[in-house]
């Protein structure tokens, strides 16, 4: 699955941290709610980047754009939350992998130039992403 990460900065975390036996309650929506600006400029990247540069006209089925997906937010084995912004690993109509479309639309492959939409994603929503990770927070510390 093509995905970007971002790191939380430390006042963020103490918050977190304050809530105590509440935090796995609202870290999950708090995930979500950050993942949404994210999943929204990635949808809007991809879709600019299908078909642009290319010698004949796009024959594109909109598959791939259809597999971008913010999964559930997960506890891992370290104890860290996380969620993914990107293409499922599911196949297509015609049994390809768009996680693999995916890829090779963001870093090409032999005879196919990069056609980056992911990286971009990520360099572009990183304030917005942080700033309703923090309204969200705010929000539900407030309803406590």
């Amino acid at each position: 699955m093509a995905r970007a990460s971002f790191k939380m900065p430390e006042d963020f975390l103490e918050k977190l941290s304050r809530l105590n036996d509440r935090f796995d309650d609202i870290a999950p929506k708090v995930l979500k709610a950050g993942a949404k600006p994210v999943f929204d400029q990635a949808r809007r990247n991809l879709k600019s980047r299908i078909g642009e540069g290319t010698k004949y006209s796009s024959q594109s089925s909109g598959e791939l754009l259809d597999s971008l997906e913010i999964t559930e937010p997960v506890l891992d084995k370290n104890d860290n939350w996380r969620v993914r912004v990107g293409a499922q690993a599911t196949l297509d109509s015609e049994g390809v992998s768009n996680a693999l479309k995916a890829a090779v639309m963001e870093y090409g492959k032999s005879g196919q130039p990069p056609k980056p939409w992911l990286k971009p994603t990520k360099s572009k929503t990183k304030k917005a992403c942080i700033e309703k990770m923090r309204k969200t927070l705010d929000e539900e510390i407030d309803k406590l």
